[in-house]
């Protein structure tokens, strides 16, 4: 399972989504778009958003805390 975060430093629904991943144990790289432009132009081309967080699960892109969309793609029962 591959899961990416695509954040920011000021951004308070980055960390919500950071945090609800931890609380499920989910294991994912952050990747903080502020601090580095080439993954920020990466990061617009997967999901064709400028606003954060976007995440990448296996290649599914969500944008923003979408609770929803990031229980069905990492299969979470709650």
């Amino acid at each position: 399972m591959s899961v990416s975060v695509y954040t920011t430093t000021t951004c308070p629904y980055c960390t919500m989504v950071k945090e609800y991943l931890k609380s499920h144990n989910v294991d994912f790289q952050e990747i903080n778009v502020g601090e580095d432009q080439e993954k920020a132009q990466e990061m617009i081309q997967k999901s064709g958003q400028t606003g954060v967080p976007v995440l990448d699960i296996n290649g599914k892109i969500i944008i923003g805390f979408n609770r929803d969309a990031i229980k069905e793609a990492l299969d979470i029962k709650e």
